[in-house]
């Protein structure tokens, strides 16, 4: 029974992993950008959440819905002005433009709110449980997991429903004939990043309410979802909730034998796919 309970909970543990990782996954397979700056993008955004929250006391779901249009207008301006001018055949300029904008948000937060340690209030949420046979789960945590599923389901629907989703796809395959069809790459480019940051805010919202974070807790968000996204294979969204989901339980199981063991664990069962299965369980450009 302690088994099953150590595995559901790192199920739940798997679904905020996966929303860190699906921003990262969608703009990788569409344009083949390696975002260094992801992590702190969910932390910026945290950030946005935390002061709407707290100087207008708006419940944090409806603060979401406030910061989410002001992140894919984020996205969607970086992508146009400073992410478009690296793209090419050379995987260096994108790597050190989005360290640099890593390291610039990190320190406009530091120099905005301090190196303290904050949390967004969720209320009687934060302690809500419910039964699910045998195990009891926490309320958010599987808010947390619907969501990640539902975010994997719905880019997916887009990709594959619809006008936007066709151009994205064929962005993706060939940049060049995208454009002579009357594609325009840069803007499909820019609107994927924004839908991106769109994920970033939703993942911001659970990372905000179950734990707490600071300027610099960008980083670590940014190895979990790198790693969520390589075990599933890059650029697969199905894949990204499967390697999040991998990359939680590893986490619980290896704590329920030594608390010490947590983060280790993850990163061996990271390193265990990469051996057996280099390109990841699911590679695919965009799924």
């Amino acid at each position: 029974m302690n088994m099953l309970d150590t595995i559901v909970q790192g199920v739940l543990l798997g679904g905020l992993y996966a929303l860190f990782a699906a921003g990262l996954s969608l703009v990788f397979g569409i344009m083949r950008l390696v975002n260094l700056a992801h992590g702190d993008l969910i932390v910026l955004a945290a950030f946005l959440l935390l002061v709407l929250v707290s100087t207008l006391g708006l419940n944090p779901f409806l603060a979401a819905l406030i910061v989410a249009p002001v992140m894919f207008a984020l996205g969607y301006a970086l992508q146009e002005v400073l992410f478009n001018r690296t793209l090419g055949k050379d995987v260096l300029p994108p790597l050190l433009v989005t360290f640099g904008l890593s390291i610039v948000i990190q320190n406009g937060l530091l120099e905005g709110f301090s190196a303290d340690s904050r949390r967004i209030s969720a209320g009687p949420l934060e302690t809500a449980s419910m039964g699910l046979g045998p195990v009891t789960v926490g309320l958010m945590p599987l808010m947390a997991l619907l969501s990640a599923v539902a975010v994997v389901v719905g880019l997916n629907l887009l990709i594959y429903r619809t006008a936007l989703g066709r151009a994205f796809r064929a962005t993706s395959d060939d940049t060049v004939t995208a454009g002579l069809m009357g594609i325009r790459p840069r803007k499909i480019f820019a609107v994927a990043t924004g839908l991106a940051m769109v994920v970033v805010t939703i993942a911001a919202l659970y990372l905000g309410t179950r734990a707490n974070f600071d300027p610099t807790a960008g980083p670590a968000r940014l190895i979990y979802a790198f790693e969520a996204v390589i075990i599933g294979g890059l650029g697969s969204l199905w894949g990204t909730l499967a390697g999040g989901v991998i990359l939680g339980v590893a986490q619980t199981v290896g704590a329920s034998i030594n608390p010490e063991w947590q983060i280790l664990s993850g990163h061996l069962a990271f390193l265990a796919v990469l051996l057996i299965k280099p390109r990841g369980l699911f590679p695919r450009a965009v799924d």
